[in-house]
């Protein structure tokens, strides 16, 4: 399960993102989850402080921008700074 899914679809409806990849592996990602986990240097700086990021429980990806290595996403709460890497994703239950 290298490399870029063979497949991408985003629910907003149902908040999740679901993924396939090239093993023919499914894979839904909840929208809160996604925000949660964001990787982005300010996330990740508070996550390291122990501290757990405040998502809203209606949060949803609004919009998916393929970056080459991964996938910029969008949410409804207006943050936009995550690229989350396919790898990263690939690991996420």
């Amino acid at each position: 399960m290298n490399g870029v899914p063979q497949g991408i679809r985003n629910s907003t409806q149902r908040q999740h993102l679901q993924l396939t990849w090239g093993d023919g592996r499914e894979q839904r990602l909840e929208h809160v989850e996604l925000r949660r986990q964001c990787p982005c240097a300010q996330c990740r700086a508070f996550r390291l402080q122990g501290l757990t990021p405040q998502v809203a429980p209606n949060v949803r990806v609004l919009q998916l921008n393929p970056q080459g290595y991964g996938l910029q996403l969008v949410f409804s709460d207006g943050h936009d700074r995550g690229i989350y890497p396919w790898a990263y994703l690939a690991q996420m239950a």
